[in-house]
């Protein structure tokens, strides 16, 4: 990696980065993978003000730069668009990789007792704050977010999420029932505090707003329609939520909602589902909901991690993807109940879980469904999630010699569609050379060399 000045390097407020580089014309889930990739093997990245105002090959673009501008240049380095995780609790960080059993003895044991504590405004911003570190330095540049029960546990986290200048969602969990009286709000309680936060942060800078009830079980029905009336109220705000992660969650909903068709026509009932709808996990789904969740435009964010640490089973990616109604999918590290916060670690373990179910995810579709995929199951195409012109500008910077292992595996790959297949399966944070927000250095790997 080099800085390459040109004349004083002042004045423009421009700034390009030259590497290799990779986004996405098309949807690979789609269309075959050398129809959706745009590849440059030497290609400048050019931001301004934050925002992506040229991507393409070097040659082309280097002599419409104006004079001053700043190039960066990383050596063995692929350039990406900023990964995004779809579904994560920032307050579960302290209890990742906790040994727990299933879901709902984990939840008990581990993830209810640890979001108790952020009822102090200090724990919650520390947590925040080495949360919105860890995620920089996995190349995390946007997230779906959940807080804990707690509105001040929100208001720290997009404090902290705002002066990293980052695009986050978020929001107050809502649960009136069945978890610990530590963790109660009532249906009343949770709109009050949740309107108060969508007035204080939705829409401010590169900040959204989430409407978050944990999910069916430990939400009356009062506060589920609480929770739609909110959605109706403001324009814009997100909806997330789980949904069939496990057979007994399953089971436990039918028993509270016994006169309801399934589990998503809980969160139907009380007008839930839509375009800004994403729902974690969908395990246990039957062809009925995906066809709704199609028809309604919502989201699931696969979460391969934590299925695999808490046993809950495996995401039939090509129920998800089955012609002629595709879902929206993305990916996600669900932590705590998720392992890591490596986008390309939970890439890998999305990679053998559709192997366990007969599908064969390629690399190229892996990488969209951190990208390109994510920002369409979040609505947010065009501003996040690609590397053209009038997209934020936030991106990775991948190392294509991150360990030894790597190095020399690249040296046998025949073209960027098997360079990142090592990078999903051998990669971790080490491959992360850096990381950019809104055009902004925000991580570096080795802080002791040239950006």
């Amino acid at each position: 990696m080099s800085a390459i000045p040109l004349a004083t390097a002042q004045g423009s407020g421009l700034k390009a980065l030259r590497a290799a580089a990779l986004s996405f014309a098309g949807d690979p889930f789609l269309l075959p993978a050398d129809e959706t990739l745009h590849y440059e093997s030497d290609a400048l990245v050019v931001m301004r003000d934050g925002r992506i105002t040229a991507f393409g090959s070097a040659s082309m673009l280097l002599p419409t730069l104006p004079h001053g501008a700043e190039i960066v240049r990383y050596d063995d380095a692929l350039i990406v668009p900023g990964f995004i995780d779809a579904h994560v609790h920032y307050a579960q960080l302290s209890v990742i990789g906790a040994f727990g059993g299933t879901l709902l003895e984990w939840l008990t044991q581990h993830a209810y007792r640890v979001e108790q504590r952020f009822s102090d405004p200090i724990v919650a911003r520390t947590t925040a704050n080495e949360f919105l570190d860890e995620c920089l330095r996995q190349g995390i540049t946007t997230a779906m977010v959940y807080g804990t029960v707690h509105a001040v546990s929100v208001d720290a986290f997009f404090a902290a999420a705002e002066q990293r200048a980052m695009r986050m969602i978020a929001g107050k969990v809502l649960m009136d029932r069945n978890a610990p009286p530590a963790l109660l709000d009532t249906a009343q309680s949770g709109y009050d505090d949740s309107k108060a936060l969508i007035a204080r942060w939705n829409g401010r800078g590169r900040l959204g707003y989430a409407v978050t009830p944990r999910f069916a079980p430990s939400s009356t029905p009062e506060q589920l329609a609480s929770a739609g009336a909110l959605l109706q109220e403001h324009h814009g705000l997100y909806l997330q939520t789980h949904l069939a992660e496990t057979t007994d969650e399953s089971a436990w909903v039918r028993a509270l909602y016994p006169d309801v068709r399934d589990y998503l026509g809980v969160y139907e009932r009380y007008g839930l589902v839509g375009r800004r709808s994403v729902f974690g996990h969908g395990i246990y789904l039957e062809e009925a909901a995906w066809q709704r969740l199609f028809d309604a435009g919502a989201a699931v964010a696969h979460c391969p991690p934590s299925n695999n640490f808490l046993g809950t089973g495996h995401f039939h990616m090509a129920k998800a993807k089955r012609a002629p109604r595709p879902v929206r999918v993305a990916l996600a590290t669900d932590v705590g109940g998720g392992t890591t916060l490596s986008m390309l670690g939970t890439m890998n373990e999305a990679y053998k879980v559709a192997r366990h179910t007969g599908f064969a995810l390629t690399a190229a579709q892996a990488l969209w469904l951190v990208t390109g995929g994510a920002a369409e199951a979040l609505d947010l195409t065009g501003c996040v999630g690609g590397l053209e012109a009038g997209h934020d500008a936030d991106l990775v910077v991948l190392d294509l010699a991150a360990t030894p292992l790597i190095r020399y595996r690249m040296g046998f790959c025949a073209g960027v569609e098997e360079a990142l297949a090592v990078l999903m399966t051998l990669g971790d944070d080490r491959a992360i050379r850096a990381t950019y927000v809104a055009g902004r250095l925000a991580h570096r790997r080795n802080p002791g060399t040239l950006p």
